[in-house]
């Protein structure tokens, strides 16, 4: 089975580290692979171009075999769809693969904004991993997809390549990128929040203020 877990990384820190760990030991897969996205389109423009979140990406992950850096997004112009990206990959990997992406519950309560939602439980199982918050909306279209979808092991993930939806409740380390670049951007230190690697780089190359 083929895993991506997408996000805008910027910066990458020891949430997203952990959480890919937990994904690979709890999807039992030798790899996940970790994709910045380029232009993202529901959200701000990032406080780090894409080549300097990659290079950030690529030393946070350079001592762990299990985690994989795919910068596939990075090559086109414009926003990155993820309807597109997985078109992609599912041509890379033909039709018989199993092929997940991760979501949290906060970015998975709006997945019928996205572009072709529809499109994408036909290329990939989606994995929803649970995040404190209100949820998702009762009789919305993505708490109705995932009541359609739903299965119940990651067993049944490997029994089609894709259109089912599972959920998890991985443990969650409290660290968000937006707490990391106000706390640089502050004067005060994001030590032990993200990779000693990572913190030299950023002061190396004095982004997000510092």
């Amino acid at each position: 089975m083929h895993v991506i877990y997408g996000g805008t990384f910027d910066p990458i820190h020891h949430g997203h580290l952990r959480l890919a760990v937990e994904l690979r030991e709890r999807l039992g897969v030798p790899e996940v692979s970790l994709m910045p996205c380029h232009v993202p389109p529901h959200r701000d423009q990032p406080g780090a171009t894409s080549e300097q979140r990659v290079a950030l990406l690529k030393l946070a992950i350079a001592d762990e075999p299990g985690l994989a850096l795919d910068d596939r997004e990075l090559g086109r112009d414009g926003a990155s769809y993820t309807a597109e990206t997985l078109r992609q990959v599912r041509a890379e990997l033909g039709p018989h693969e199993p092929l997940t992406m991760v979501l949290g519950t906060d970015s998975f309560a709006g997945f019928d904004r996205w572009q072709e939602w529809q499109r994408i439980p036909e290329l990939a199982h989606i994995v929803v991993v649970r995040r404190p918050g209100p949820g998702l909306a009762p009789g919305s279209v993505p708490e109705r997809l995932l009541q359609e979808r739903r299965v119940d092991s990651v067993e049944a993930l490997y029994g089609a390549p894709c259109g089912h939806i599972l959920e998890l409740d991985p443990p969650l380390l409290d660290i968000s990128a937006t707490g990391v670049r106000e706390r640089i951007l502050s004067g005060r230190s994001p030590r032990y929040l993200l990779p000693d690697s990572v913190w030299q780089e950023i002061r190396h190359r004095r982004l997000y203020g510092a």
